[in-house]
Order: C-alpha cells, then structure tokens, then sequence
C-alpha cells in the first residue's frame, strides 16, 4: 500500500533539521502510514566530516553537499520545507516558521549542534568556525587571501602575523584541519607562492586537555600527535585561550601569538528551538529525552542525536556523544517506533552500538578505532576514505570526491583554490 502526502487524514509528523538524524528519519518514514514534512533552513544536507576538506580546497562544497528536495521527491508521503523556526507552541501543536504557521501531531527535533564560545563575545566576533559550508567556504577564502596578502608584505614583520594560522581544539575536527593546513604549506605555498618562503608559515594546534582526540585511546592520541609533529605542526596541550582581538591570540601560558586566522574548534553545543528551552542543564545544553527519544514533559515531542540527552542507557549514563553515528541510529529506531506505534504496539527501547571512531592528519596518516580494531598509518587513512566516501548521499557526490581525492593523490595538490566569495572579517 503506497501512502500519500495529500492524504491529511494521515497523522502528521514534523521534523526540523535536515542534518544525519533528519535525514536517517526521512529515510525510515518513507511509505509508513504518516504525512512527513522536513524542515530545514537550507536545501541541502550538508556532509560535516568533511567540512574542513572544502576548507583545504580538497574538494568543492557541492561534492558534500545533496539536496533535501531531491531526496525528499522520491518518498510519496513526505515533503519538504525551506524555512527557519520562529517558534514552537507545543500546547497548541504548532510550529511558526518563516514561511507560516504549521500543525502537527507529532514534532521531532534534529537541529543538531551549533559551535559553543563557551561565552567568550569576543571570540565569537574574531575567529572562524567551521560547522557548514559557509564557514567552509569563509575559511577557504581567508587561507588564500592571507597567501595573496603575504606576498606584498614578504620580508616585513607583518608577514608573519598574516602566516599565522592557528586552530584551537584538538578534536577531530581540530587535528583534520591541523593537518590539512600543514599539507597546503608543504605543497600548495612552493608550487602557487613562489615569491612566498614556504618556512614562514606557521601552524599551531592549542588544546587546553592533556592529549588530543580524547575521545580515543591513548595510544591513538600518542599516533596523532606524532603525526602533526612530523607534519610541522606546533601543537600545544594543557593550554587554553584567554583572548583574542584579531591580531593577537593571547593563551593560559602567557604566550601571545601574532595571527589573523585562528579556527575556532574546542566545543560545540545543542541548537533547540525557540519557546521550548532546554531541559538539561549544563554548557552544551540538550534536552531531556527517555528511551524512546521522547521528551519528557510531551507526549508528542521528540528528539534525536546532538539536541537529545539520553540518560537512560546504562553504558551511557552521561547521554551519548554529539556525533553522527548515535544521531543516525537513534532516528532509525525512532522510524522503526513509529511504525510501531501506527500498529498500537508496544514501544521498544534504544540502545546505541558504537562501532567507534576515526580522524585523519594527512596523506598515509589515520588513527581509527572501530569495532574494536585499533589502526594507525596507511591503513587508518585508507579506511577512513571508503568510510567517509560511502557515507556521502547520492552516487554523484561519491564519484565527484573520488575525482577530487586522486587528482589530490597525484598532483599532491589541492584541486579548489578559488576564492569565490571573499572572506570580510566582522
């Protein structure tokens, strides 16, 4: 039996955000006995592993990125909205939206996470992030206009400051972008930048822990390090940032580093929604959900993955980490619940696998930890690109970074240096 969206007699779910979860929701949703509307600020899903890569100028953004209309067009019970929440009135199952005001019978919220300044304005207002394409494509810009800035300085205590590139945090996201800039400076700055002395850029990765990839052992921590030390890079444990205004980056050491260009990578937080506020407390916020992924103040309110605090799982005690995997396998046991649900069955509990996890540096460099095997070296990087190449959406991106990735392999250089859109600080 196929099910329609213009069927209104069908319960109707919302979901917002378009991210891992929204997506793994929309898939798990199709053809079920429901009228499904996705709702996102964008029209296109965006693959954020791979941010720092459209960064780099590895890959362009259309290679991450996949239309949310398109992936919607193929399910005939769901549909798909461009518009930015104004407002939830969950007593009133209503959701207010840019483009209008909208009813539901059941809302799932999959915003996912926004980058956490920890409260700091001024880094806020200073540095670059890097959690959508955007920011992406600011980081990209600003990378090569330093490189086009430093050859009318060459040879002033200016260029140094402009070839200062630093990133703080030393997670995935921190040690990938690392690692990325410390290859552009081995390959791209003596084959683009003649005039530049490639040995004036600087590199410097801050992290206020006492190792990198926490998240990970120690020994792959150790493999990482080595790696970025190897690759030039000057990282820095145990420090933290007090400052910034733009020019100089004031650390907990007493160091000041002279930089334009830092990346800001130490911590991300819960995106909700407005008119419902968190219901857990602390800096990343996230609301309070029991095994189901329901909130527990509603009956008809869910969350799922960087938004939602599961408590509940007895091998997660303090909630699950804010990454893709526990987003994406949580809303495919949301799916599987809502089936349930429309045959009145009794609902079953989730309980998370994690299969582990992975970072790359460099070319041959790779730590990965996953279903209990531990990898360095060649074949982490091997793995962590058939990964990452087949958890992309569509066929045609998969193919178009494939391309970019041995172009990349071969030349040893970056196939996107274009800046397209200028990067004009605040």
């Amino acid at each position: 039996m196929s099910y329609s969206y213009f069927d209104e007699t069908l319960p109707h779910i919302i979901i917002v955000g378009g991210g891992f979860a929204g997506l793994e929701l929309v898939k798990a949703l199709n053809n079920q006995p429901y009228r499904v509307t996705l709702f996102d600020k964008n029209n296109y899903h965006a693959f954020q592993p791979m941010l720092y890569q459209v960064a780099a100028g590895g890959v362009g953004p259309d290679g991450i990125a996949y239309p949310l209309r398109k992936l919607v067009s193929r399910f005939p019970n769901i549909a798909f909205r461009m518009a930015e929440v104004k407002e939830v009135k969950p007593e009133q199952n209503l959701l207010d939206t840019s483009i209008g005001v909208f009813t539901y019978d059941y809302l799932v919220i999959a915003t996912g996470a926004q980058t956490n300044f920890f409260g700091n304005a001024q880094l806020e207002q200073h540095t670059l992030q890097l959690k959508s394409i955007p920011d992406a494509l600011d980081l990209r810009s600003a990378i090569l206009q330093e490189f086009e800035k430093a050859i009318t300085l060459k040879n002033t205590p200016e260029e140094k400051s402009v070839l200062n590139f630093v990133v703080v945090g030393g997670g995935p996201t921190g040690v990938e972008t690392s690692g990325a800039l410390a290859e552009m400076k081995k390959n791209v700055l003596p084959a683009d930048y003649k005039e530049l002395d490639a040995s004036h850029m600087q590199v410097h990765l801050i992290e206020a822990a006492p190792r990198l990839l926490a998240a990970m052992s120690e020994n792959s921590s150790a493999a990482a390090l080595r790696f970025l030390t190897d690759m030039g890079v000057q990282v820095q444990l145990n420090t933290s940032v007090t400052s910034y205004n733009g020019q100089q980056l004031t650390l907990s050491n007493g160091q000041v580093l002279d930089t334009e260009t830092v990346v800001w990578a130490a911590g991300v937080k819960a995106k909700g929604l407005p008119g419902l506020p968190f219901t857990a407390t602390g800096r990343a916020g996230r609301y309070v959900v029991d095994e189901h992924n329901k909130l527990e103040a509603y009956a008809n309110i869910y969350a799922l993955g960087d938004v939602a605090l599961m408590q509940g799982d007895s091998k997660f005690p303090n909630g699950h980490a804010m990454i893709a995997t526990p987003a994406q396998q949580q809303a495919k046991h949301l799916g599987k619940n809502f089936f349930r649900m429309s045959r009145k069955q009794a609902l079953l509990p989730f309980r998370y696998f994690d299969p582990g996890t992975m970072a790359t540096v460099g070319r041959h460099k790779a730590v990965m930890e996953i279903f209990g095997t531990r990898t360095q070296g060649l074949i982490a990087w091997l793995g962590w690109m058939f990964l990452h190449l087949m958890l992309l959406v569509g066929f045609r991106n998969r193919l178009v970074v494939f391309v970019n990735w041995m172009w990349n392999y071969l030349s040893y250089q970056r196939a996107i240096r274009i800046i397209t859109r200028p990067y004009v600080k605040k």
